[in-house]
């Protein structure tokens, strides 16, 4: 026999979409860059405090959601 739960006992968490994943870093100019892993968002910022302060917004603050990274990347316009 299968049990069957009516959707509204679902969290509402599991029905919304995962935030987009950040990659944090300097661009070849040696501007700050976060880019979203899909390539859909991302921005070019003065400092490094606030490239993360952007990524960490768009992602809910969730904690794995922004990497830095000491290698070079690219904001793709």
């Amino acid at each position: 026999m299968s049990l069957a739960l009516p959707v509204s006992t679902v969290p509402s968490a599991a029905r919304q979409p995962a935030s987009p994943r950040f990659i944090v870093g300097r661009d070849p100019h040696g501007f700050w860059v976060a880019v979203a892993v899909d390539g859909l968002g991302g921005g070019l910022f003065r400092t490094c405090h606030d490239a993360i302060h952007y990524a960490t917004d768009v992602t809910n603050h969730r904690p794995d959601a922004v990497v830095v990274t000491t290698g070079q990347v690219e904001l793709r316009l």
